[in-house]
């Protein structure tokens, strides 16, 4: 990796393992303070673990139009805390790339009509909280606490001003079938703070506590944290 290559640039190849020792070293020590390259990193890989997903159902008509409209018509804004300094484009490519999947998840698949509509609405969805993730990682207070855990990495991007945090899971082992990871903002008691079905994604949680926990339990969830603690992170 030569001293010319912006090393923001280097998240997409990162999250395919497509860099070299040199490059993963490099990076692997960047992501512990760059909140933004933490949450793409972690997003492309579950953006293309879900793309190889296989379904087999007749598509309807016009639907590439369709899709190729939604794409357009999605505002592709960018972080001012993701673009300082390096002047890199870093959340106009996680957002392309994140609102493309669901639509090039459908096409992939060749979606019934039904899916389509589902499809339709989780764009919608994911666009409305790439706005959330945005306002929290450009926040002047937003900081970044992560720790290994799991066989991998979790970060924690938090703002106090919003009221918010980001947090992303990195590379973690499997839950195990039927099981999912569960985040958590331990306060006076336990806040459900989102699930994570694999070892890698991203959630938004609109609420603050001292401690954010993560547990393995049934992959819809559990009411209260059960005794397969992964981890916690003092924010």
């Amino acid at each position: 990796m030569t001293e010319t290559v912006d090393i923001h640039a280097l998240a997409g190849s990162y999250a395919l393992d497509a860099v070299d020792d040199l490059e993963r070293a490099a990076f692997d020590r960047h992501l512990r303070d760059c909140p933004s390259c933490a949450v793409e990193v972690a997003e492309l890989r579950e953006t293309a673990a879900w793309l190889a997903h296989p379904v087999a159902e007749a598509s309807p008509p016009r639907l590439r139009d369709s899709v190729m409209a939604q794409i357009a018509r999605t505002p592709q804004e960018r972080s001012r805390r993701a673009s300082t300094s390096s002047g890199r484009t870093t959340r106009d490519r996680l957002r392309r790339w994140g609102v493309a999947a669901v639509a090039a998840a459908v096409l992939a698949a060749g979606a019934g009509v039904g899916t389509w509509v589902v499809a339709q609405q989780q764009v919608t969805n994911l666009r409305d909280e790439n706005a959330r993730v945005d306002a929290v990682l450009a926040a002047a207070d937003a900081r970044l606490v992560s720790q290994d855990m799991g066989g991998g990495r979790v970060t924690v991007v938090v703002s106090p001003s919003r009221n918010a945090a980001v947090a992303v899971l990195d590379g973690l082992d499997s839950p195990g079938t039927g099981k999912a990871y569960q985040l958590w903002m331990i306060g006076a008691s336990p806040r459900d703070a989102g699930l994570v079905p694999s070892g890698t994604g991203r959630v938004y949680v609109p609420f603050l506590a001292p401690t954010f926990g993560v547990t393995v339990e049934p992959s819809g969830g559990s009411d209260r944290p059960g005794d397969t603690l992964v981890g916690k992170i003092n924010l």
